[in-house]
């Protein structure tokens, strides 16, 4: 399995609590207007990578969770399942994704919605100009929430996640 992947930053502290190892996939029809990271748009515009050689980026960093972003990762879907399984069974890091899509969408989606049985925090939403913030972390605009991903899945209603 292979992911098309436009760039792996390590020791990142933006997409995330503490340092993160974020994975940018190539590949977004969202064309959010103003979007932080057009050039992510082409599905073609990254390299595939196997999970394993994603892996061995994960694993050589011990203290770092990880982030999916892109692009949208629920649009590879598949390879990102794989991944986050890597990486549930490998590590004990946390996985948040960053997606177009809202949390709602996603759940009646069946491929999107085994990759969410894997992600710790979901950032759904499009990014939103008119909605455009700077005082809340860890997202664009306004719209976009934190949602903590297992015990959503398990109240069967949104539940935002909150810093401790």
């Amino acid at each position: 399995m292979t992911i098309n992947v436009l760039d792996i930053i390590e020791d990142t502290t933006v997409d995330g609590p503490g340092f993160r190892t974020s994975i940018y996939c190539a590949g977004c029809t969202h064309h959010c207007h103003d979007c932080h990271n057009p050039q992510s748009w082409r599905a073609d515009g990254g390299h595939p990578m196997s999970v394993d050689e994603i892996m061995q980026v994960i694993e050589s960093d011990p203290f770092a969770n990880v982030t999916f972003s892109g692009g949208d990762p629920m649009q590879q879907a598949e390879g990102f399942t794989e991944l986050a399984c890597a990486i549930k069974e490998r590590t004990h890091k946390t996985i948040w994704c960053y997606t177009g899509y809202t949390y709602e969408t996603l759940l009646r989606m069946p491929q999107q919605r085994e990759l969410l049985q894997h992600i710790d925090v979901l950032v759904d939403g499009p990014f939103i100009k008119a909605q455009r913030c700077t005082d809340r972390p860890f997202r664009g605009s306004k719209n976009q929430r934190l949602i903590n991903v297992p015990s959503s899945l398990t109240s069967g209603t949104v539940v935002e996640w909150r810093m401790s």
